[in-house]
C-alpha cells in the first residue's frame, strides 16, 4: 500500500503542470500557438446591437487562423474566404447563392464585379503566366467603386517581400487619399451624403469600408507566401510578392437586374453557369465582363444608372445572409443554408 501511495505522489508532481488551473480570466480564448509560433488572430463583436455578443472574443478556425470576422448574429469566427460576397486567392468568389466559383480573367486588365444602378465596382488584376497553362495566374490587386458621381478605391500597394508591420493598404475617396492610423478600431468618416468610413479592423493591412445604405466592404491585404507558391507552381521570385485583396462584400438594397462577376449571382431564381462540385467550378463570360478602365463602367453586363420602370429593388436581401450557415463539400465547392 505504501509503495502505492509512492507511486501516485511521484506522478501527481511529474504531471501537475498539466493538471494547474490557468490564471487566465475563462471568458479569455485559448490562443493555441501554430508551427510557425504566430498565435491565430482573435476576433470580437463590435456591434453593440448584438448584446449577447458584443465583445465577445473567439480565435478564428484552423482552415483561416489570421483572416477571419465575427459574424455577430450566430456569434461564431467565419473563414473571410468562405462567406457569401468573398473574393479571394486566384480569384475564387462565394456567390450570393452560397456556390464557390473561381473567374480567372486576365492580369493587367479590369473587369466589373458588381454593377447595378446605384453603384458599380470593378477590380484590377494582376498575375503571372504560366507557360504551362493556357491562362494567367491571377489576383484582385485593386477595386475601384462609383456610386453617383463620388469615386471609392482600396488597392494593395506592391512589394518586394512582405512584412506584415508595413501597411501596404492604399485608400482613395473622390481622388483624395484617405490616410488612417495604424492604430485597430479607427475610424474616419466623410461628411457628404452618402456617408462612406474606414474603420481599422487590424494595425495594418485589415480595413471595412461602408457606404450608407449601399454596401460593406471587408479588405485585408495578402501576399503570396512561399508555400501557396511552391504549391500552386506560382514561381513567385523576391522582387514581387504580389500583395493581392482578400474582400467580402454585403449589399443592401440591390436590384434585381444586378449584373457582373459576382453581383449577378445575388439576382431572384439566379442558377450558377459554372459547374457546382467540381474540383474547380470556373466561370466563363470574360468579355462580358471585361473593362476599359477601374472606375469605368462600360463593361456589356453594365447597370450603372439603368433602372427601368418595370424593375423593383428588393429591400430584402439586407440580412440575406445573417444567418446562412456555409459548409465546405468535395472540390472546391461549398453548401450554405439558411
Amino acid at each position: 500500500m505504501a509503495k502505492l501511495v509512492l507511486f501516485l505522489i511521484v506522478l501527481f508532481s511529474v504531471f501537475s503542470p498539466i493538471v494547474q488551473s490557468s490564471s487566465e480570466p475563462s471568458s479569455q480564448p485559448q490562443v493555441i500557438p501554430l508551427l510557425s509560433g504566430r498565435p491565430p488572430r482573435v476576433v470580437r463583436c463590435r456591434i453593440p446591437f448584438f448584446r449577447r455578443c458584443f465583445g465577445v472574443r473567439h480565435v478564428c478556425p484552423p482552415l483561416c487562423p489570421f483572416n477571419c470576422f465575427l459574424d455577430c448574429p450566430t456569434c461564431r469566427p467565419v473563414c473571410n474566404c468562405d462567406f457569401p460576397g468573398a473574393v479571394c486567392q486566384d480569384p475564387r468568389f462565394v456567390g450570393g447563392d452560397g456556390n464557390t466559383f473561381y473567374f480567372h480573367g486576365r492580369k493587367d486588365e479590369n473587369f466589373c464585379l458588381v454593377s447595378d444602378n446605384d453603384f458599380h465596382i470593378n477590380a484590377h488584376f494582376i498575375g503571372k503566366r504560366n507557360p504551362n497553362l493556357t491562362r494567367d495566374f491571377t489576383w484582385v490587386q485593386s477595386i475601384g467603386a462609383v456610386f453617383g458621381s463620388r469615386k471609392l478605391l482600396i488597392a494593395a500597394k506592391r512589394a518586394a517581400t512582405w512584412d506584415g508591420k508595413i501597411d501596404h493598404l492604399s485608400l482613395a475617396l473622390d481622388d483624395i487619399r484617405v490616410n488612417l492610423p495604424t492604430a485597430e478600431g479607427y475610424t474616419w468618416r466623410s461628411h457628404t451624403s452618402p456617408r462612406v468610413s474606414f474603420t481599422r479592423t487590424g494595425p495594418t493591412n485589415k480595413v471595412v469600408v461602408e457606404v450608407e445604405g449601399m454596401l460593406r466592404i471587408n479588405a485585408v491585404v495578402v501576399p503570396i507566401t512561399a508555400d501557396e507558391s511552391r504549391v500552386h507552381g506560382y514561381n513567385i521570385t523576391d522582387d514581387n510578392c504580389f500583395a493581392h485583396l482578400e474582400l467580402g462584400f454585403k449589399f443592401y438594397n440591390m436590384s434585381n437586374n444586378v449584373d457582373g462577376i459576382l453581383g449577378q449571382t445575388y439576382r431572384p431564381g439566379y442558377v450558377s453557369k459554372a459547374k457546382v462540385g467540381a474540383v474547380m467550378p470556373v466561370m466563363g463570360g470574360m468579355h462580358k465582363f471585361l473593362s476599359s478602365g477601374l472606375f469605368a463602367t462600360d463593361c456589356a453586363a453594365s447597370r450603372f444608372g439603368q433602372l427601368g420602370p418595370s424593375e423593383t429593388i428588393n429591400n430584402n436581401n439586407v440580412n440575406m445572409h445573417a444567418s446562412m450557415q456555409c459548409t465546405n463539400m468535395p472540390g472546391a465547392g461549398m453548401v450554405c443554408r439558411k
